[in-house]
């Protein structure tokens, strides 16, 4: 007689579905097309997807929206993002330039990158595909088309809305509990600038999740989130705020203001002839919010952070998902085996 099968281990992954990131210059823009960074989550899923199944969520449970920015070939570097950013960005310089050249230059960078969709295809359906911007990195921009086509012909996945995930963590006649997840992760690019920030339902599930702990990692923008912390929502869906909640002065880290001003300036989020500028920059808030924020000197260096009073793990952009990701699998191993 053959064993029962145990049921394997479920992670959570909450993206943004944000689309539009609103700009406070040049004043009255309507904003630019956003979503979220494929690399910030395709690298956990891969170390994770052959034993665990996956719950997708939003905050509203609507698809979250790849950003066509964050398919640029060097943001698939990892922790060489630099090295990678500074040669692609001559190579595109060069001449006689093109998207296959580009291709044909990082076999590497361009070998991850089809994994990394092939993956998103696997276990995100159909799925919204950002506007090219007239920044965006033109090798990138060329590949729109087909990764546009290959999501579209996919079927709808689930996604759960946080509110719906909260309730029924909370019905005993429901078989559904946050408390037995072995992980949540939250991938960035700037869409979660928008509906993480400030969103009681949010700072409802951070708490949920510390309660029982659950290890809860953030990347690059995704940090964000903990601006809502603040807040706790009760059964009746009343909020209530404590601005001297148990994440305070967590200890985390997060894009810098110099790597988005640096990104403002030169890079895709850069309207033309325009001074451009965000409504607020991640560390600022996070700081105001009364977090331990750690940054490096250097945009692109790997910062990866494990703060364990608070079961929280933040990295601080794509060139350290590859560290968090390795630092995500022994914490689960940890809790496993003990």
């Amino acid at each position: 007689m053959s064993s029962p099968v145990e049921p394997r281990p479920q992670a959570l992954f909450v993206l943004s579905s944000a689309r539009t990131l609103p700009l406070s210059r040049p004043v009255g823009h309507p904003g630019i097309p956003t979503g979220f960074f494929l690399v910030e989550l395709a690298a956990v899923m891969a170390a994770f997807e052959n034993d665990y199944d996956f719950i997708l969520a939003t905050p509203d449970g609507n698809p979250p929206q790849l950003d066509i920015n964050g398919l640029a070939l060097n943001f698939h570097a990892a922790g060489n993002l630099g090295s990678a950013t500074a040669r692609t960005t001559v190579q595109s310089a060069a001449k006689h330039s093109s998207p296959q050249s580009m291709r044909a230059k990082n076999p590497a960078l361009l070998e991850r990158r089809n994994a990394e969709l092939a993956l998103a295809r696997r276990h995100l359906g159909r799925i919204p595909v950002s506007q090219a911007l007239p920044r965006t990195d033109r090798e990138a921009a060329s590949i729109r088309g087909d990764v546009v086509a290959r999501f579209e012909s996919l079927p709808q996945r689930r996604y759960h809305s946080i509110p719906e995930l909260i309730r029924r963590h909370r019905d005993p006649a429901n078989d559904f509990s946050l408390d037995g997840l072995a992980f949540v992760h939250m991938p960035g690019g700037h869409a979660p600038m928008v509906d993480f920030h400030d969103n009681p339902w949010m700072g409802e599930l951070l708490h949920t999740l510390r309660e029982s702990a659950v290890p809860i990692s953030l990347i690059c923008h995704a940090p964000v989130a903990l601006t809502s912390a603040r807040y706790r929502v009760d059964d009746e869906g009343d909020v209530t705020t404590d601005e001297q909640h148990l994440f305070k002065g967590a200890r985390i880290t997060t894009v810098p203001r110099y790597g988005e001003r640096m990104m403002l300036e030169m890079q895709y989020p850069k309207v033309p002839g325009e001074a451009t500028r965000l409504p607020y920059y991640v560390d600022v808030a996070l700081d105001a919010a009364g977090y331990d924020v750690g940054l490096t000197l250097n945009p692109a260096a790997v910062k990866v952070v494990w703060d364990d009073e608070h079961t929280l793990l933040t990295g601080n952009g794509p060139q350290s998902v590859d560290a968090q990701t390795e630092h995500l699998v022994r914490i689960t191993r940890r809790t496993h085996t003990t």
